[in-house]
């Protein structure tokens, strides 16, 4: 429940399955969880309020469905001490699987199951002792999520009243206190329930929830209670039902969180997140600025146009849309793999204003030009298998880029070396004399990313030691950092005058994002270190045009959009930790670009 802009968490089912009696707050401006009391008896799947300066818990599961009613001082954040609450009251009947919401300073309890029959009666109650029956559900349901909205409660989905298995129901109830009212006026896209719902800047948001025998849901959809519309509304980063939820602030200010819950099951586009078990997360909504409107395909997505992933575990590179539909696939069976096959494809950018792809393929020791969305051959360069020095060979090559002239750059990683080819395969340039040691302007300590700048000039990483140099093609230093606190530094890119974004591929425990200036002063970070939102071997990370960080979270089988104002994930591609071939899932991602209507590249618009 909402403490002003933090919240209040109450019981609910720890990872065993049991049910838990501690209350905690959450700092939501910085994450911080608290321990602040405990409850009288553990309990789950209640409903909570609260009313003036009290948290109510209404029912739920003891394990065995009950009427109690437990109430504690509405902690503080930070809490002043430890409190223990109290039994203080009954509801007229046992009452789990419920929802309440809080309208001026009444709170009504919804829906809920009495441990043999589904209740249909609308409970009210200003301080959490007396209640009156003021509707009766034409829909009786158990799980629905709930939010207020111009004095009207609005239920969504729900499980409802089945002799063989579960069923849901699609419906949307909307329950009008005054007249005492209950009446269907819409329906969800599919029936689910353990959804989440939340009053936010003219609309009510539902959030996640599950499918009867199927999957757990990442869909947001908005009813417009003025018009009865439904519209797709974005996607979740993590699949998730059975939450706690609580909405803080108002108007398009308000946030809606969250907290925990479990997955049973994910398959197909949508899937994002833990792949199944319960979830420790906590996960926020808030009005975007980016991303199409609702109702549309690109609604609440972090980019526009097509995403392309070099899915490195699985040997191919795929393309999406904003709406995560998969739309290209190379290899196919109509698109076969080069001469000496497409293996471990480590970067892969658009060409030739999106009409080819570039692609460094590491451990093959190739690079590759592959026509798109055709899949031809456009040009190749090492051989497959096979390292060496030698001209016409490679040792693992790394960010393979082509520049407007028709030279391609590559960090040729393990002979030490940054190349210039021509389009007929001759060596034209070279920075680095192949020495695995760090002498400015003549050798270079195992450098993995050469990326191109406006001025024409490439901005190196050398994980040894964990340099970042500029350099001009014909290998005058222009400057140079140590960054000593980066265990691993992986592709740089510059994204303002004095400004550059860095992968640390490899810190101790998990990886990090961070911006940095030419004097090695470290200005942002992303660095989580425990949980959903942990990073395990980020090897490429771009500023999107709309402020927002994409990076491949290769170890975590994932790409994630970070959003730096808030360092949370707003967007995900593939299941966290679980590889797979199947839509919707990755292997070892290790790079993608974007390419936006006109053939605009925009996180390297200086390339060819």
């Amino acid at each position: 429940m909402a403490d002003g802009t933090n919240l209040a968490i109450l019981g609910g089912l720890d990872a065993s399955g049991g049910s838990v009696d501690g209350v905690y707050t959450l700092d939501t401006s910085n994450g911080t969880l608290s321990a602040a009391g405990t409850l009288p008896d553990p309990v789950h799947d209640g409903a909570g309020a609260v009313l003036g300066s009290t948290a109510f818990v209404f029912g739920g599961g003891s394990p065995a469905t009950t009427a109690t009613v437990q109430s504690i001082p509405l902690p503080s954040v930070p809490p002043a001490g430890s409190a223990t609450g109290q039994a203080g009251g009954l509801l007229p009947a046992p009452r789990s699987d419920l929802a309440a919401a809080t309208i001026g300073s009444t709170a009504y309890l919804v829906g809920g199951y009495n441990g043999t029959t589904w209740q249909s009666t609308v409970l009210a109650t200003t301080d959490g002792t007396a209640f009156t029956t003021v509707a009766t559900l034409p829909v009786p349901v158990r799980y629905p999520a709930v939010a207020a909205f111009g004095g009207d409660l609005y239920l969504f989905g729900g499980q409802t009243a089945s002799a063989s298995g579960t069923v849901a129901t699609d419906d949307i109830q909307r329950v009008d206190p005054a007249t005492h009212r209950a009446t269907v006026v819409g329906h969800l896209p599919q029936a689910s329930y353990g959804g989440a719902a939340f009053a936010i800047a003219g609309a009510v948001y539902v959030a996640g929830g599950q499918v009867p025998g199927g999957n757990t849901l990442t869909t947001i959809d908005a009813f417009v209670p003025t018009t009865g519309a439904v519209l797709a509304a974005g996607l979740l980063p993590q699949a998730e039902a059975f939450g706690g939820y609580a909405t803080v602030g108002s108007g398009a200010g308000a946030i809606g969180y969250i907290v925990g819950g479990e997955v049973t099951a994910q398959s197909g586009p949508d899937q994002a997140g833990m792949a199944s078990g319960p979830l420790q997360s906590v996960l926020s909504l808030r009005v975007s600025p980016y991303g199409g409107p609702a109702g549309s395909a690109s609604a609440g997505a972090p980019f526009t146009g097509t995403l392309l992933i070099a899915d490195r575990g699985n040997d191919r590179l795929l393309a999406m849309g904003p709406d995560r539909t998969l739309t290209w696939q190379y290899p196919s069976p109509t698109m076969p793999p080069p001469p000496g096959g497409f293996y471990f494809p480590d970067d892969a950018f658009f060409i030739h204003h999106g009409t080819g792809i570039i692609s460094n393929q590491e451990n093959n020791n190739t690079i590759v030009e592959i026509g798109y969305p055709s899949g031809k051959i456009l040009w190749q360069y090492g051989h497959p298998g096979v390292a060496g020095a030698a001209p016409g060979y490679l040792d693992q090559p790394d960010d393979a880029y082509l520049l407007k002239n028709g030279t391609i750059t590559v960090a040729d990683a393990s002979n030490n070396r940054i190349l210039f080819l021509s389009p007929s395969g001759q060596v034209t340039g070279q920075i680095g004399n192949g020495t695995d040691a760090h002498v400015l302007g003549t050798s270079l300590a195992y450098p993995n990313g050469d990326t191109p700048l406006a001025d024409g000039n490439l901005l190196v990483s050398e994980i040894n030691g964990s340099y970042i140099d500029e350099y001009t093609p014909a290998g005058k230093v222009v400057w140079s950092v140590q960054l000593p606190s980066v265990n691993y530094p992986s592709d740089p890119q510059q994204i303002g005058s004095d400004l550059y974004l860095l992968c640390d591929y490899d810190p101790p425990a998990e990886g990090r994002i961070l911006e940095f200036n030419r004097a090695g002063t470290i200005s942002w970070e992303y660095d989580v270190t425990s949980g959903d939102g942990m990073l395990k071997r980020p090897s490429l990370a771009e500023r999107l045009p709309n402020g927002l960080i994409m990076a491949n979270d290769d170890h975590n089988d994932r790409i994630v959009v970070i959003d730096p104002a808030t360092n949370q994930i707003v967007w995900q591609y593939g299941l966290t930790g679980t590889s797979g071939t199947a839509v919707g899932m990755l292997n070892t991602p290790d790079g993608f670009d974007i390419l936006q209507p006109g053939g605009i590249t925009p996180t390297h618009p200086t390339t060819g």
